[in-house]
């Protein structure tokens, strides 16, 4: 199984295995988003503690003109112990509801 390491704005290296990568595919509008998940987690504009999942922090930054005109990418992460791995990402219109981790200055 093939997969992707990206560090994020932490330092802390985050899988995207093949297998999410396809589930993030399957929506038409994510297909060749992989630069912008990467650059997501790389330099987010803000990071959420999700609310239903207490090991998943969603992370946000704002783009104009995707595929579905200006959204924010949102990269969920799950982190067990010391393994971090992207559940999912996704275009969004809003940020959800949730502790601010990280808020860029």
């Amino acid at each position: 199984m093939n997969m992707q390491i990206y560090p994020d704005y932490c330092g802390q290296n985050i899988r995207l295995t093949d297998e999410r990568q396809k589930h993030i595919f399957e929506h038409p509008e994510m297909r060749g988003m992989t630069r912008l998940i990467k650059e997501t987690l790389m330099s987010p504009q803000r990071v959420i503690q999700s609310l239903s999942d207490a090991d998943a922090k969603l992370y946000y930054r704002f783009y104009i003109g995707t595929k579905v005109g200006d959204k924010y990418l949102c990269v969920v992460v799950k982190t067990i112990k010391q393994d971090a791995f992207i559940l999912t990402a996704y275009l969004t219109d809003s940020i959800k509801k949730g502790e601010i981790i990280w808020l860029r200055k």
